[in-house]
């Protein structure tokens, strides 16, 4: 029988309680100031970040080459033999890429590099789904076909304070709108299909820029079941607010509430509120 183990990196913000229970194994992305360099999630929280900005804005990084072999060559010494590494999108970061260079040095267990084009819990939700199929002891073929036809299915969009931090860290994209924010409009990005970043909506002012985020998520899924996660960076009480109000929708099966990490929060800043969602 296929023996499947499970890493994903720490941009996929999957609450810490539940990559404890799945038995999901965490690389972490790199936050670099200019005292040294912190391991996301694991010596760096999010509001360590936020707290140093925007006097001090940190570069990232992804994942060090030496801990994904160190990690694989662990999975593979418990007697694994098949690996699954979901990653987020490698048109935000280089971590796919260098996680499929670390997999080439192994040929005795069966790797693949699975790509989300996305990020965030929009890349939780795989993962989670990932790690629920591998505990039900599904064969490797019937977890990498779950996989891929979740992939286009989950949707993620994101309101940001200020669009300052996405294009001081090269992650600007499709996303257009300087102009825009003398006018107080905020933009909702959403990630195309290609895994970058777009403008799917401008709306003016921060509170409706928050009820567009909730329009959104009921205008796609209507009164079909689905599964939704509020992200926040350094939003704590509006990201409650946004949350509670859809815990009374009937249609919503799992609901997730919980903060981006700190290298997704090096490039948006602090204001962060992000919607991920999938119809089930």
């Amino acid at each position: 029988m296929d023996k499947v183990a499970l890493i994903a990196d720490s941009a996929c913000d999957l609450p810490q309680k539940m990559i404890e229970e799945l038995g999901i194994k965490i690389l972490p992305l790199k936050i670099i100031y200019p005292d040294g360099e912190y391991s996301d999630r694991v010596d760096i929280q999010p509001m360590d970040v936020y707290n140093r900005m925007p006097g001090e804005i940190p570069t990232t990084s992804m994942p060090n080459i030496e801990e994904i072999k160190a990690a694989i060559g662990k999975v593979r010494q418990e007697g694994y033999t098949h690996l699954l590494i979901i990653t987020l999108s490698s048109a935000l970061s280089g971590t796919n890429q260098v996680m499929q260079l670390a997999a080439k040095d192994f040929d005795d267990i069966v790797i693949k590099v699975f790509d989300t084009l996305t990020l965030s819990m929009a890349t939780g939700w795989m993962v989670l789904d990932t790690a629920r199929n591998i505990i039900q002891k599904l064969s490797w073929e019937k977890v990498l076909e779950k996989l891929t036809n979740l992939q286009p299915k989950v949707k993620g969009y994101y309101v940001i304070e200020t669009l300052e931090y996405l294009r001081k860290g090269g992650r600007i994209g499709q996303v257009a709108g300087i102009l825009g924010e003398f006018l107080n409009v905020k933009p909702i990005i959403g990630v195309n299909a290609e895994g970058a970043y777009y403008t799917h909506a401008k709306v003016r002012g921060r509170s409706k820029s928050i009820e567009r985020l909730m329009q959104i998520v009921v205008d796609s899924v209507g009164n079909r079941p689905f599964n939704l996660a509020v992200m926040h960076g350094g939003a704590k009480e509006e990201g409650e607010k946004l949350w509670a109000q859809f815990s009374k929708l009937p249609n919503v099966k799992e609901l997730i509430f919980s903060d981006i990490s700190p290298a997704l929060g090096v490039h948006t800043g602090p204001g962060l509120l992000a919607v991920c969602f999938y119809e089930i």
